[in-house]
């Protein structure tokens, strides 16, 4: 799963946003440069999270403690 790729989106706290279908990892580019896996996430979870207005808010909402997480980098 190395070298996931991520698309950079519109957000004050998110950079860029990558989901992996096969294993259900989205990772999470903060702008702090922060990078973070998070596991077991539905696809119609990142599919929100990228039509979310806020994605700093839906991220704190609807993933943050929710989804067993690991710091990239």
């Amino acid at each position: 799963m190395a070298g996931l790729r991520r698309v950079e989106v519109e957000s004050s706290a998110v950079r860029s946003v990558g989901y992996d279908d096969q294993f259900a990892v989205l990772e999470i580019e903060f702008v702090s440069g922060d990078v973070y896996r998070y596991h077991a996430v539905p696809h119609a979870i990142h599919r929100a999270l990228m039509d979310a207005e806020s994605k700093g808010r839906f991220f704190v909402e609807q993933i943050r403690d929710v989804y067993p997480t690991a710091r990239v980098s």
